[in-house]
């Protein structure tokens, strides 16, 4: 249990007063652009604004206190935005919320039994396919309010091509003021980095909306309009339990750990970058998993390490998880003396800085330079996750993107393994290289390449003569070996040992001589007929053959 030890004890020795200066300093700063963000973000999951500000508060808190980063922000983010969205319109807020602790707990299960290394395993062209697919859903779901769209009575799209239809179908209840408020905030987005770095575009887009709809008193929705605004703090509510309900949001909860844990040590990779440390990743799912139960039995939704905060904690000097633990105390202030003004905030904003949000993690440079140079069954990895992340859900993208890699990848791995018949070999072991005679009755396959499933028929391609006394079968280029392929190893033996024909192995790797004394294959074939070196093998089969080598 002292690798999962939090960071927060490690950086807390020799901690000065400076540092948690820098560390307030920070986290006040974070907490400031994390503002807009989770009231967005909670708004694309189909939630209240409240809610994304519980999460980064409970969540946050609880990641940085027991994470194992030094620097990472936790909250709401736009990876499961439309999850959640989801979720919420099939089983409501109880439903959200028994996914989400269950969620935690596969998280916490996934740190205790150490598959933090393991999540690296999960193909690029999937993660890249994915998050551009999720940046689509997200613009999909905020083109009704960034347009002023009025849907008609009775349709509540959930899913996001049947969003993308309503809104081509009520294009024509446009609201140009919408339009008007949104692109002003969205020009001020990507405008006031450049005048300004140190104060939030989003928090500066915000208020001009809010200026412009109140001050010139536009027709354009608000916060305030669709949804009750409350700044009540987080309160314990314990979610109704059902067997039936755990059953019908279990694969969204698998999905809701797996896309944590992989965005969370995705933003500890790049914070490391950024910092010259070193995170510990089955802490960090730990943690992750007890924020995310945190967050659910406080009324908030999945949370996980956003990559965008952590970098602006970085940047304004937070050092130690303290600073995360600052953001999300600063949050609940705000929480309590600012919430009501939030229902002042038109929606067209919120639409805005989505836009940016989904622009920001959308990869698209990555994307276009995997379709330009991977290889065509890696594009069309890529493609399919991308494709189906936006025509059905991220649940069936991961499934299926999975399913095809690893299809591809056996393939892969088959084609990279041949079993030859030797006529003739030049030992490129040996020094003289002088090429070896073979008996006429000694027959010599070589095998390149792990032995699994997927390449086990291989080995059904070895043939023998009427006169074949002897088969050497050579394996030193076979790292692995798996059931099938000992299963059709021994079939080879048998149909041997029908026709008198004696086996003998050269050079077996440690795992397949392990897994063929396990199946008991050693002493069938004799443990003496296991040689070392090709050469062995070879003088062992001419005195039991009793021929006298080809010239």
């Amino acid at each position: 249990m002292k690798k999962l030890k939090p960071m927060l004890f490690t950086c807390l020795k020799g901690y000065t007063k400076e540092q948690l200066l820098k560390d307030v300093v920070a986290g006040v700063i974070v907490a400031i652009i994390a503002l807009p963000l989770s009231i967005a973000l909670a708004l694309a999951s189909g939630v209240g604004p409240e809610e994304g500000l519980y999460t980064a508060i409970v969540a946050g808190f609880l990641i940085s206190f027991l994470g194992g980063s030094r620097v990472q922000i936790a909250g709401p983010t736009a990876a499961f935005a439309t999850i959640v969205a989801g979720i919420v319109a099939r089983n409501g807020m109880d439903g959200l919320m028994l996914a989400t602790l269950l969620a935690g707990v596969f998280l916490i299960l996934m740190g205790l039994f150490h598959f933090g290394n393991l999540i690296r395993f999960i193909p690029y062209t999937i993660t890249t396919g994915f998050t551009a697919g999720i940046a689509v859903t997200i613009v999909i779901g905020q083109l009704k309010d960034f347009f002023g769209l009025t849907y008609a009575e009775g349709v509540k799209p959930i899913e996001t091509m049947e969003k993308l239809k309503a809104v081509v179908s009520s294009f024509s209840t446009i609201n140009l003021y919408s339009v008007l408020v949104g692109v002003i905030c969205l020009a001020i987005l990507i405008l006031w980095p450049r005048v300004c770095a140190k104060i939030p575009g989003s928090l500066i887009a915000v208020l001009a909306g809010i200026l412009l709809v109140k001050g010139l008193h536009l027709p354009v929705n608000t916060i305030g309009d669709l949804y009750t605004v409350s700044n009540r703090l987080p309160y314990l509510h314990v979610p109704s339990f059902s067997l039936s309900m755990a059953q019908t949001v279990l694969p969204d909860a698998f999905t809701i750990a797996i896309l944590a844990a992989i965005e969370s040590l995705l933003s500890c990779v790049v914070a490391d970058g950024m910092t010259n440390s070193r995170h510990r990743s089955n802490t960090e799912l730990v943690a992750q998993g007890v924020g995310n139960i945190g967050s659910a039995l406080f009324g908030g939704i999945p949370a996980t390490g956003a990559i965008a905060r952590t970098a602006a904690n970085i940047k304004s000097g937070g050092k130690t998880p303290v600073a995360g633990m600052v953001h999300s105390i600063t949050l609940l202030l705000i929480l309590v003396v600012l919430m009501p003004y939030a229902a002042l905030i038109p929606m067209p904003a919120i639409a805005a800085i989505l836009f940016q949000v989904a622009y920001n993690m959308c990869q698209w440079r990555p994307f276009v330079h995997l379709v330009k140079t991977a290889p065509k069954s890696d594009i069309s990895v890529l493609v399919l996750t991308f494709v189906l992340t936006i025509v059905f859900d991220l649940v069936v993208a991961i499934e299926i993107g999975l399913l095809l890699t690893c299809l591809l990848f056996m393939k892969r791995m088959s084609d990279e393994t041949d079993v030859r018949s030797w006529k003739y070999a030049e030992d490129e072991w040996d020094d003289t290289a002088k090429l070896i005679h073979l008996p006429l009755s000694v027959r010599v396959y070589e095998i390149n390449g792990p032995l699994f499933f997927g390449a086990a028929g291989r080995i059904a391609e070895i043939s023998v003569k009427d006169f074949t006394k002897c088969l050497i079968i050579r394996m030193r280029s076979v790292p692995a070996i798996d059931a099938t392929a000992m299963n059709a190893l021994e079939e080879l033996y048998n149909r041997c040992s029908r026709q008198g024909i004696i086996m003998i192995f050269s050079h077996v790797n440690e795992q397949p001589m392990h897994t063929m004394e396990k199946a008991g294959f050693l002493d069938k074939v004799g443990r003496e007929h296991f040689c070392t070196h090709i050469d062995d093998a070879i003088a062992m089969a001419t005195e039991i053959s009793g021929n006298v080598p080809s010239c």
